[in-house]
């Protein structure tokens, strides 16, 4: 049988449910307002501003946006590629050079996680950068060009070796004892024990990959293999132009859709990684948290 709550207990859950509900309505209040302003005539925004509820509803700014829709569904088979192969070899890579650096048993251990730490404060800077992918690596017009940069992070390394200390060491021990090599214990104790912090790791990378638009500015020319990130901000620099080149020239009544097609962009660019974060939510916050305890 249910035991009855105190009332104090149902006093605190109600209000706390309550304020629950209050702050979620707030931080989806910005989200519907993006999804509104897409939806919105140009002229209504220019006249009244942005409205939780446009008084008349308009297309035009997904029609801008899926004016060539082969090159959109192109461009998001790019993004979708991209992100799944970063993500995937990040993750293996991350996973690898945490469960090292966090073994005890591992020489050189503190002399590479001071390596990786000083990555995080000096950079050699971009033009060496540009100069080693294209010449050295040859990069120029590939998709690792938008793979590799963002592949492996310090930060995203020492959250997994901080992570993966917080796993006793007995667990490896018994497993050393019972014959298995360092290989298996990784593949199938540490990874299986790790699935907070991969997750986590995942999120990071995936979000990444899915927002970058900068290594595809400086590498790709070829516009077959524009993610989708960097088309979109192709579309709204050439509306910015339209706007500009043409204002003049335009009737008082027609407006070329710059702020709704920025709204109806941030919805087509963000909707579908928005569908991944429920999977890892619950994840997420233990991974964090479990992998700040011991440093």
């Amino acid at each position: 049988m249910r035991m009855k709550a105190e009332p104090a207990t149902r006093v605190f859950n109600l209000v706390g449910y309550a304020l629950l509900i209050v702050i979620s309505l707030l931080c989806l209040i910005p989200f519907w307002l993006i999804v509104a302003g897409s939806f919105t005539d140009e002229l209504e925004i220019v006249s009244d501003g942005f409205k939780l509820f446009p008084n008349t509803v308009s297309f035009e700014a997904y029609k801008s946006v899926f004016q060539t829709p082969e090159q959109i569904i192109r461009a998001y088979g790019v993004t979708i590629g991209v992100t799944a192969v970063g993500s995937a070899l990040g993750l293996l890579l991350t996973s690898m050079a945490g469960y090292v650096l966090s073994r005890k048993d591992f020489v050189y251990r503190n002399s590479l996680s001071f390596f990786i730490y000083f990555t995080t404060l000096f950079s050699g800077g971009l033009i060496p950068w540009y100069i080693m992918m294209t010449k050295y690596l040859g990069l120029k017009d590939s998709y690792w060009a938008m793979i590799l940069p963002p592949l492996i992070s310090a930060w995203n390394i020492i959250l997994m070796k901080n992570f993966m200390k917080s796993i006793p060491d007995s667990i490896i021990e018994s497993a050393k004892i019972d014959g298995a090599g360092d290989f298996r214990i990784y593949r199938q104790l540490i990874m299986p024990l790790s699935t907070p912090g991969l997750a986590t790791i995942g999120l990071f990378l995936a979000l990444g990959y899915w927002n970058d638009w900068f290594n595809a500015n400086v590498f790709i020319t070829d516009d077959g293999k524009y993610p989708l990130q960097f088309l979109l901000y192709k579309i709204l620099s050439s509306a910015a132009v339209l706007q500009t080149d043409n204002g003049a020239y335009l009737a008082a009544n027609i407006v070329p859709p710059t702020e709704t097609l920025k709204m109806a962009v941030a919805v087509v660019a963000t909707g579908p990684i928005i569908l991944l974060y429920p999977f890892v939510q619950r994840y997420f916050v233990k991974g964090l948290t479990i992998g700040a305890v011991k440093g």
